[in-house]
């Protein structure tokens, strides 16, 4: 049996708690909030051991593996903290605010070899995982564009904000909404070079982002080829949705892939190397028959098997996996892309950017004396960080 602490008792904290707890590998072995009101609750209907802290939870309760569903400005310190214990790590999404935080721990997890996992569900559901499938099939073809969308209705007043809409606890609607779509463009496309034409929009929050649209840009397959894009529209202050509604629709030379929560849609051209169960010209799979049965049903299949997933691996040692710490900061580092080009910032060249003789750009222009010695001084502080 795999011994489970579960961090954070809100929304996303009892349905995981639900989910472990119903896991036939595991024993759940405490948990963590500090409501008192809650964890006394818990205490009484269901017998488990709570704590108001986490380091005397891990003090106590010999976890081989800790669920970490707390706002997302606490997800690196928890984390950390985890991974110096020896402990396995499940962290709800986004990973962390700041990517160098993402960075660290990933570095720090693998140092361990412990295992890892970032709740990005959209990864597990049949549709979007097909999606995933037919890309590597190559069955559109070279993929050219991308649109990811998702829309919902959270915020939809000034008043009563929580801290999901407050910039320095959960990120607003780029982290916490955005991140998804995003997720996954990561899964099919890769990482990012750069972003373009990113807004960050309020509609009723005071301080923080309600609306996101962004253009990503992927380096090409092949060099001086044409860069694949990815258009990024999502809005939580959108009550024509009853809940969040998320869609992906992919365009490539042989034909077009169209997936929600639902259904995928595909389009194959006449020629298009078309795999098994496929026809050319359009075609329809459901959710219900792409997605594996699962042993407990809370909120969608999804969430019991990205549970499931984490567990096996935890059981089995794999650090590799969907959703490890490596992919979430991937994930972290494109939400910064749109951050810095919301805002004007331009992030300091890598160092083969940088690689020409001394007192050149790579484009041939001059750069005065006290510029290097600006940028030097800007890349050793990035080198100190990392």
């Amino acid at each position: 049996m795999i011994r489970v602490g579960v961090v954070g008792l809100g929304k996303m904290g009892l349905s995981h708690l639900s989910m472990f707890n119903a896991h036939p590998e595991v024993e759940v072995a405490g948990i963590c909030d500090s409501a008192g009101y809650m964890l006394g609750v818990l205490n009484k209907y269901t017998g488990l051991k709570t704590y108001a802290d986490m380091d005397a939870m891990l003090d106590d309760a010999e976890l081989d593996a800790v669920v970490i569903s707390t706002p997302s400005s606490m997800h690196a310190s928890m984390v950390r903290t985890a991974l110096e214990r020896g402990v396995n790590v499940f962290c709800e999404k986004p990973f962390c605010l700041d990517p160098a935080d993402s960075a660290a721990l990933t570095a720090l997890a693998e140092e361990k070899g412990l295992v890892t996992q970032v709740g990005y569900h959209y990864r597990f559901v049949g549709a979007f995982a097909e999606v995933k499938r037919l890309l590597d099939l190559g069955a559109i073809g070279r993929v050219t564009h991308v649109l990811a969308e998702a829309y919902g209705p959270v915020v939809l007043k000034p008043q009563g904000s929580t801290w999901r809409s407050k910039k320095a606890l959960g990120g607003g609607s780029l982290y916490d909404y955005a991140a998804h779509p995003l997720n996954l463009v990561n899964w099919y496309l890769g990482e990012a070079a750069r972003a373009g034409g990113s807004v960050l929009n309020p509609v009723f929050s005071r301080e923080t982002d309600d609306e996101v649209f962004s253009t990503l840009f992927f380096d090409p397959a092949t060099p001086g080829g044409t860069p694949v894009t990815a258009q990024l529209s999502v809005n939580w202050s959108d009550e024509s949705q009853r809940k969040m509604t998320t869609k992906v629709s992919v365009w490539g030379t042989e034909g077009r892939i169209s997936a929600d929560r639902q259904e995928v849609q595909v389009f194959l051209r006449d020629g298009a190397q078309v795999p098994d169960g496929y026809v050319p010209g359009w075609n329809v799979k459901y959710t219900t028959e792409l997605t594996e049965e699962v042993w407990f049903y809370l909120r969608g299949e999804e969430y019991s098997a990205q549970v499931d997933t984490f567990i096996t691996r935890v059981i089995k040692g794999e650090t590799e996996g969907v959703n490890n710490f490596a992919h979430a900061a991937a994930t972290d580092r494109a939400i910064q892309l749109m951050v810095d080009d919301a805002s004007g910032v331009t992030r300091v060249p890598t160092t083969s950017a940088l690689a020409a003789p001394a007192g050149r750009t790579r484009s041939g222009g001059s750069l005065p004396g006290a510029v290097r010695a600006r940028v030097r001084s800007l890349l050793q502080k990035v080198g100190s960080s990392r």
